[in-house]
């Protein structure tokens, strides 16, 4: 896989991970987000786009490297809130990436969470 079979349209189904406490969190067990990811205009190899979830944008940047995808999240556009790690499943064609969405301030209503990304069709 490379940064090309990245660009398109990805729903991502995020699930909160539990507490070390196994205390439940106020986010929703489950939640929903759409990636629209095109060519990085600034460095080859490598995408650019957004993230929305509900009524937030935030931009995303970053590539894949033998089937290990790394995504820089920003809700400010500047400074990193969240990273994106996950791999290619095995036998999905390139579309769909298993891994962990980690917030870079962690908070009771805003954890870590696992991730589920799916190319939609149309690409």
């Amino acid at each position: 896989m490379s940064h090309l079979h990245l660009q398109g349209r990805w729903t991502a189904t995020l699930q909160a991970l539990a507490t070390a406490a196994g205390a439940a969190t106020a986010v929703p067990a489950q939640a929903t987000a759409i990636l629209q990811l095109g060519p990085h205009p600034e460095l080859a190899h490598s995408v650019r786009g957004t993230v929305q979830r509900g009524p937030t944008t935030a931009v995303v940047s970053g590539d894949v490297d033998e089937g290990d995808l790394t995504l820089e999240e920003s809700v400010n556009g500047t400074n990193i809130s969240a990273t994106w790690i996950g791999q290619l499943v095995d036998g999905s064609c390139g579309k769909e990436i298993r891994g962990t969405w980690n917030n870079a301030n962690p908070t009771p209503s805003a954890p870590s969470a696992t991730f589920v990304l799916r190319k939609q069709p149309g690409w």
